[in-house]
């Protein structure tokens, strides 16, 4: 599995195992949530994405309980969490209003609750999750800077954001931001032309792609031309759509790491298949062309 340099002493895999619904699969026991890892690791996939909101604030949990029952696997892993999403459940559950919160106090209160839940001592990259009309970079930065000289957070990053957001924290920041998680798929590709891969390939930063497929709705058949084409290419190389689909973002130069977010054991032991599919410039462009509905101008 190739790796990724994020910093001079933080590599991922280029493929990302997403927990974003571990809470949803029936059986959240920790033996199965090491069955998941494990099933990763013999790929080497050996980058996991959480985030605190997860679950209604239950995924890290899930994530530590399994961390705890089995030592020693936390240091075979990368953990990528995220904050400043409050929203009305769990331990946020006297929230008004579902909100943004980027303020020191908040991002510090965050990372240790995570901490606390994943049983460990340190997060490999912690991600500003959504955008926040109200941030102060001149707070938020160097609350950021801190988490990174205190040890409890390795790398930090950003989510959703556009680019003049990223700017504008990064301002105010002595340490680089090292990604953008932001949604790319077959389903969602403005930011291949909008300016949002652009501004991160300029600036060598590899970005992260949160529902690589969709969400799922890239192979529930409403697009059947395109899924026809997923089928075929996957058939040519031995391997079923979603392989195909994610080797679409391989493809790119800014070098994606696509966040791969499944509760069957059967599919997280397939991650990897994305990686045999070879995809040359016309089929990149043909799959381009099937999910826009459109040939390129």
């Amino acid at each position: 599995m190739q790796r990724v340099n994020l910093t001079p002493d933080l590599t991922f895999s280029r493929l990302v195992y997403g927990m974003w619904r571990i809470g949803d699969d029936a059986d959240t026991s920790p033996k199965h949530v090491q069955a998941k890892i494990e099933a990763c690791l013999a790929q080497g996939i050996t980058t996991m994405d959480q985030a605190d909101i997860y679950g209604g604030y239950t995924a890290e949990a899930i994530l530590g309980n399994a961390l705890k029952a089995a030592p020693g696997l936390r240091d075979k892993l990368e953990i990528v969490t995220k904050c400043d999403i409050v929203a009305p459940a769990g331990r946020h559950s006297a929230a008004r209003v579902k909100y943004y919160d980027t303020s020191a106090a908040h991002i510090t209160a965050s990372v240790e609750a995570s901490l606390t839940d994943m049983g460990t001592d340190h997060v490999d990259l912690l991600l500003i999750h959504r955008p926040d009309p109200l941030i102060d970079p001149d707070e938020t930065g160097p609350a950021l800077d801190a988490l990174i000289a205190s040890g409890k957070v390795r790398a930090v990053g950003v989510s959703n954001f556009r680019p003049w957001d990223f700017s504008l924290l990064q301002s105010s920041m002595e340490n680089n931001l090292v990604t953008n998680q932001i949604e790319m798929s077959l389903l969602a590709t403005d930011s291949f032309v909008n300016g949002d891969l652009a501004y991160l390939q300029e600036r060598m930063v590899p970005p992260m792609a949160w529902s690589p497929l969709g969400g799922g709705r890239l192979l529930d058949g409403s697009k059947p031309e395109l899924l026809a084409a997923l089928k075929r290419i996957g058939a040519e190389h031995g391997v079923d759509e979603t392989a195909v689909a994610t080797a679409w973002l391989l493809r790119h130069p800014a070098t994606i790491l696509p966040v791969m977010g499944t509760n069957s054991l059967d599919r997280v032991a397939k991650i990897a298949d994305a990686t045999k599919v070879e995809m040359d410039r016309q089929t990149w462009f043909e799959l381009y062309t099937l999910a826009i509905g459109r040939e390129v101008a």
